[in-house]
């Protein structure tokens, strides 16, 4: 009886480990899953920071040709 006792718990603890090394599996992809896609956003933050600057020195040129053709009439 004892024995069987020891058998029982030893399965339920070999079956927790194995839910453990399942979910540990699973936030490792997981995981895998969001770096990647913080790279694919950091990517695109970066392009559109760079589009906002080219954006805000093409509006900034504008200005400086009205500005001039203002003091120009």
């Amino acid at each position: 009886m004892e024995q069987a006792h020891l058998l029982a718990q030893m399965q339920s603890l070999a079956d927790r480990v194995e839910q453990l090394a399942e979910r540990a599996r699973r936030l490792a992809e997981e995981n895998r899953s969001l770096r990647q896609q913080q790279e694919q956003l950091m990517g695109e933050r970066s392009a559109l920071l760079a589009k906002n600057e080219q954006a805000r020195t093409r509006v900034e040129a504008m200005i400086a040709r009205l500005k001039s053709l203002e003091q120009h009439t």
